[in-house]
């Protein structure tokens, strides 16, 4: 793909991802090794810690994120949510890691920045939830998306993304997807409203730099103002957040699954 020119960033370097800063745009990928496409506790931490980092960068107004891996994301790492629930039968442990998506997808929802999310391969359970709290969001042509909770007998819990789910998408489409576990594709994504935009994957940072590049010429206070008045309205039409729920949910399942065991 077409590489910005890069300054070095004074964001601190971090083992899951790669961050590097073009002049006001920050642009993190994600599995710089090209290993493991999940969401670990470790990605989690990191992307929390950056997010966190960004309250005191003014000189950063948008974030693009991406994956060096073969596939943008295949979901969380299921392994960790066994092992914790190994290490600590309450459930506490669990709990804690669960936490972490849900405040993560509120960061993102809530940072002065703008975010970007630059898709490719599969998008996938977790994977869709945490690009469906960006901005926006452009996809390769190729991109396959499912949310295979329900398939493998997990309630679709993961940062209580399903509000924004409905929000971005629709109530009957979500259903459809979240019941079903269909393999949809990019076409679908922008019809139904989860991709803005979507290109050959050979163009598609050509497709994220016609975002960037006005954005960046933009007033920042408006740009703030508009983020805060959007995401006001659609915290609104969501009527009642559960989502603070969703970590318990989560770890009250697994652990009666694990006991029936």
């Amino acid at each position: 793909m077409n590489q910005p020119s890069f300054v070095t960033p004074s964001t601190p370097v971090r083992e899951t991802m790669d961050v590097e800063q073009a002049g006001p745009v920050l642009h993190v990928r994600l599995n710089p090794a090209a290993q493991d496409d999940t969401l670990s506790t470790a990605v989690l931490d990191d992307l929390l810690a950056l997010l966190d980092g960004l309250h005191e960068r003014p000189d950063v107004r948008v974030l693009v994120l991406s994956s060096l891996g073969k596939d943008f994301c295949l979901g969380a790492d299921r392994q960790e949510y066994q092992d914790a629930l190994t290490s600590d039968p309450t459930g506490a442990a669990m709990r804690r890691v669960a936490d972490k998506a849900h405040r993560l997808c509120q960061a993102l929802e809530t940072t002065h920045v703008v975010t970007v999310a630059r898709l490719h391969g599969s998008v996938i359970g977790a994977g869709l939830a945490l690009a469906a709290y960006f901005d926006l969001r452009a996809g390769a042509d190729t991109c396959r998306f499912r949310m295979p909770e329900v398939g493998v007998g997990l309630p679709p819990a993961w940062g209580g993304a399903m509000g924004r789910l409905v929000s971005e998408a629709g109530a009957a489409r979500i259903r459809e997807l979240m019941l079903t576990c269909d393999v949809f594709d990019s076409p679908t994504a922008h019809r139904i409203g989860l991709l803005h935009k979507v290109a050959p994957l050979d163009l598609l940072d050509d497709t994220i730099s016609s975002w960037t590049r006005p954005l960046v010429r933009r007033s920042p206070e408006a740009l703030v103002l508009t983020k805060r008045m959007l995401a006001g309205y659609t915290r609104a039409n969501r009527m009642a957040d559960v989502s603070l729920l969703d970590s318990h949910l989560l770890t009250a399942h697994l652990s009666s699954s694990r006991s029936s065991a």
